[in-house]
């Protein structure tokens, strides 16, 4: 179940929800760059509400445990529940990507709008622990699409081809649950990294 090479494999079956997950990701970054309105006030909202947890996690007796704690407990479960959530026709997902990806490029975007060193704020503070937690989330929404597509086409298909589909569930699930486990130890890890190495940057 802890295979490594056999998670790269389960990878490799989802091939075509990866991608789309990507594209749907960068799709987010896009619209949060040029992003007015309403959509503006919907992505500010998200980072004070960061910004804000962020304070008071600072104000604690242990900031960096403090941190970990917050970071790994609310990305590895948003990360687990949005794999199944996706049996919803995959829009769970999508909509997780579309404003993650939407917060990243409005932040930047604002950053750059105010002058500030945008050096700064993507090698010291989205790529360390980002090249680990972005793919993860990416990998968990990725596995939510594909479910949500195996529930459509179950769904809108023939008795005969729900049938001859019927013995790929269980072979599925155990995908989904061992891409559950691995996603969990990748965002512990960009934990980690994010409490510690970014934190210090940062300060």
């Amino acid at each position: 179940m802890l295979s490594f090479p056999a998670f790269a494999r389960d990878l490799s079956t989802i091939r075509k929800a990866l991608l789309f997950a990507l594209l749907l990701f960068v799709a987010g970054g896009v619209i949060g760059w040029i992003g007015t309105g309403s959509l503006q006030k919907l992505l500010s909202g998200q980072l004070e509400g960061l910004s804000k947890i962020s304070g008071s996690l600072k104000e604690s007796a242990h900031p960096q445990w403090s941190f970990f704690q917050f970071i790994f407990l609310n990305n590895s479960i948003k990360g687990v529940l949005i794999i199944f959530l996706g049996a919803i026709f995959g829009i769970l997902p999508a909509l997780f990507l579309l404003i993650n990806g939407g917060v990243i490029g409005y932040l930047i975007h604002i950053s750059a709008m105010q002058g500030m060193d945008l050096f700064d704020l993507i090698v010291k503070g989205l790529l360390p622990h980002g090249i680990i937690e972005i793919p993860a989330i990416i990998i968990a929404c990725a596995f939510g699409l594909q479910f949500g597509w195996n529930v459509i086409s179950d769904l809108f298909s023939s008795a005969a081809a729900r049938e001859k589909r019927s013995g790929a569930w269980p072979a599925f699930m155990r995908q989904t649950l061992r891409a559950s486990i691995w996603i969990v130890i990748l965002l512990f890890v960009a934990a980690i990294i994010e409490s510690t190495i970014t934190f210090s940057l940062l300060s």
